[in-house]
C-alpha cells in the first residue's frame, strides 16, 4: 500500500522536500514507517524520538496500523514546548532516544532503567513473555506519570518505552531514562517511573514456561 509522508520545519530543510510517497505492506504501523524511513533519511534517524506523529490529522501513537492512502505527518517540537517521549510498540526499543528525550545544557546527570526478560521467576523457567496492552490508556497514563514526576521533582525529565507482544529470554521489555541538574533528583525520577508504571499502566504480562503459564499478578 502507499501512504503520503509530510515534512515540516525541520525536516523540510534537512531532507531538501516537504513530502514523500511511501510503499509498505499491508497493516503496517506507524512505528513501521518510520523505521522504513529513518533508514531512507538520516534526519529522521537523528530526530528519533523527538517528534511526534500524526495521521490523517490527528496524533496517534506508533501502533496505530495505517491504511492505504493515509496522510502521516512527522511533527516536530513547536515554539514554546517540548515533545513528551512515551512509546509503546511491538518493535525493538532504544535507550538512546530516551536518552536524547530527556537531555540537555540544564542537566547534569542522566539515570536509566532496562527491563529485560529473564530465565527464571519465582522458581519457575521461563521460556517467553506476552505482554498485551491496553494501546490508547497506556500510553495517556505513561505521558500523565512523566508530567507528575517532572512536577514532583523540579527540575527533571523523564522519557519512556514499553514493548509489548511476545518476548524472549534477554529480549528488552522497557526502557526508562531520568534527566535532572543532579544525580540525586535523577535516581529519584528513574525509580519513581517504573514503580508507578508497573502500578498504574494497563500493560499485562504473561509468563510462558516449562510447567505452564499465568498472567503476574492474577495466578494460573
Amino acid at each position: 500500500m502507499r501512504i503520503s509522508v509530510l515534512y515540516f520545519a525541520v525536516f523540510r530543510e534537512r531532507i531538501g522536500r516537504d513530502q514523500d510517497t511511501l510503499e509498505i505492506a499491508e497493516g503496517s504501523t506507524v512505528a513501521h514507517a518510520i523505521e522504513v524511513l529513518a533508514t531512507q533519511q538520516a534526519a529522521i534517524a537523528m530526530l528519533r524520538g523527538r517528534f511526534r506523529v500524526a495521521v490523517n490529522q490527528d496524533f496517534v501513537d506508533e501502533m496505530q496500523v495505517l491504511a492505504d492512502g493515509d496522510e502521516l505527518a512527522l511533527i516536530p517540537p513547536v515554539a514554546g514546548g517540548s515533545c513528551r517521549h512515551v512509546v509503546l510498540t511491538g518493535n525493538t526499543l532504544s535507550l538512546d532516544r530516551c536518552i536524547a528525550a530527556v537531555r540537555g545544557e540544564g542537566m547534569g546527570g542522566i539515570v536509566t532503567f532496562t527491563g529485560m526478560v529473564r530465565l527464571h521467576s519465582d522458581g519457575a523457567t521461563i521460556d517467553h513473555l506476552e505482554y498485551e496492552a491496553y494501546a490508547p490508556m497506556a500510553t495517556k497514563v505513561m505521558t500523565q506519570l512523566c508530567d507528575e514526576i517532572e512536577a514532583e521533582i523540579l527540575g527533571t525529565r523523564v522519557a519512556v518505552e514499553h514493548r509489548i507482544g511476545r518476548l524472549g529470554i534477554g529480549d528488552i521489555a522497557v526502557v526508562i531514562a531520568a534527566a535532572a541538574p543532579h544525580r540525586a533528583e535523577a535516581f529519584t525520577a528513574c525509580r519513581a517511573m517504573i514503580d508507578r508504571l508497573k502500578d498504574r499502566v494497563p500493560i499485562w504480562k504473561k509468563e510462558v514456561g516449562t510447567d505452564g503459564a499465568e498472567w503476574v499478578g492474577l495466578g494460573p
